[in-house]
């Protein structure tokens, strides 16, 4: 289920570009593996996914193996071809590097430092901003020349996501931290719907009130973070957190807004409406979402709405996916945005200023509109094209091999006849 205002309000961008998918450009694919025995390779991150490269009218590249958590090379640069061999050096290095990235200290370390933390008095808890690590006494002189926070509190050590600087690379980790009041919405709902076991992934805010609110109010709601950052080890037991990469499925050893995002904050400091979105198999009736954030519950769609979301009866559905009143379009026989407009030319609703020659959904394969490129009937024929082509190469390949190998060894063999020669002719001479 979708909440069309996301728990406080959302707003899409019109005119988005979706990537992959689009006429005319190029994108990447990840390959689900048909032998799920085999495994990937791994980086820093967990095991790599398989990638393919991808483009309108063309066929599939040649499939490579790459970090599943970062997008950029800079942050982790493990690239392999998915046919490529690598010898014992190379795969014993890799291994090597793999164990020189991950974190300083191991799960079971961080718990017996935190143990140690919280039974230090208070004058000597101190937090190192610049390492975003908690110190005991015999960490201090190694970090006296950073900055360092002392009189670190229990109610602190509890809210670590306030101690931590959010990690903001949007190609890695990403970290836009959910408002409190998004947050206490959330465990409102848990808590009124009888849940007791919660498994938070990547949403270390609603973990911390959902921990506050069963020690506040003796709750019986127990929650698990998982989180690809690792610094909240130092803050967690081992029952409470595990470092996990969730695109991958690793473990390692409202508006529902975003506290430290200028883009996406509630009120007039933010930009844009938050875009995320709720997903559950709960009934929507009983996901009651607070009518002072601008919510009615349809009674025909049996969920709650946005206020300016109207129910379509040519659609049957309350069909907004931002918040505002879509209009009808009796020709696309759907509700689109109210800045589109029927254009005759593409036959589709779209902005006024688009171009009627822009890119269209379609098959990367053959080019057709009416299928995706995973249903395209010419793409065995394409991978059929695209091995002959590799095996004709490859013959191409050892034919100059042979070649080369053979004129160095008729080469050779010509310097020795010349040298034997030259030998007898000084010889004879010498005689």
């Amino acid at each position: 289920m979708a909440t069309h205002r996301d728990s406080l309000g959302t707003a899409e961008a019109e005119g988005s570009d979706s990537g992959v998918g689009s006429a005319g450009s190029a994108g990447m694919e990840v390959v689900l593996l048909s032998d799920p025995a085999t495994p990937a390779p791994l980086c820093p991150h967990g095991p790599t996914l398989l990638f393919v490269k991808v483009s309108h009218g063309k066929e599939e590249t040649r499939r490579f193996y790459a970090c599943s958590a970062c997008r950029d090379r800079k942050d982790c640069d493990f690239f392999q071809w998915e046919d490529e061999k690598l010898s014992g050096a190379r795969l014993a290095a890799r291994e090597a590097r793999n164990r020189r990235c991950q974190p300083p200290l191991s799960r079971t370390q961080c718990v017996e430092r935190y143990l140690k933390f919280i039974k230090l008095p208070l004058s000597q808890r101190r937090f190192c901003r610049r390492c975003q690590q908690l110190l005991l006494p015999g960490d201090w002189e190694e970090h006296q020349e950073h900055q360092v926070v002392g009189d670190i509190s229990i109610t602190q050590l509890k809210r670590p996501s306030r101690l931590l600087s959010p990690l903001e690379n949007k190609k890695t980790n990403a970290q836009y931290l959910f408002a409190d009041r998004s947050c206490q919405f959330l465990v409102d709902l848990l808590s009124a719907l009888g849940f007791r076991r919660v498994l938070c992934v990547g949403t270390p805010r609603l973990h911390e009130l959902i921990r506050l609110k069963a020690s506040g109010d003796k709750s019986n709601i127990k929650s698990l973070l998982l989180d690809i950052d690792y610094r909240y080890s130092q803050f967690y037991m081992e029952d409470s957190f595990c470092h996990y990469n969730m695109f991958n499925h690793h473990f390692f050893d409202g508006e529902v807004d975003y506290d430290n995002h200028a883009l996406y904050k509630h009120g007039k400091t933010g930009r844009k409406q938050s875009p995320v979105r709720i997903f559950t198999n709960i009934p929507p009736s009983k996901i009651a979402l607070p009518a002072e954030e601008g919510y009615r519950f349809c009674p025909l769609c049996q969920r709650y709405v946005s206020l300016e979301n109207q129910h379509c009866e040519h659609c049957g559905s309350c069909t907004s996916k931002d918040g505002r009143k879509w209009n009808h379009c009796f020709l696309c026989k759907k509700c689109v945005k109210p800045s589109w407009i029927h254009c005759s030319t593409c036959n589709c609703c779209a902005l006024p200023d688009h171009s009627c020659e822009g890119p269209k959904d379609g098959c990367f394969v053959c080019g057709e509109l009416d299928h995706k490129r995973s249903t395209c009937p010419n793409i065995s024929l394409s991978k059929k094209v695209i091995s002959a082509v590799r095996k004709q190469k490859q013959r191409k390949s050892n034919k100059m091999k042979v070649e080369t190998a053979t004129g160095q060894s008729m080469n050779h063999a010509s310097a020795t006849k010349k040298k034997k020669r030259r030998e007898r002719v000084h010889q004879y001479l010498c005689s």
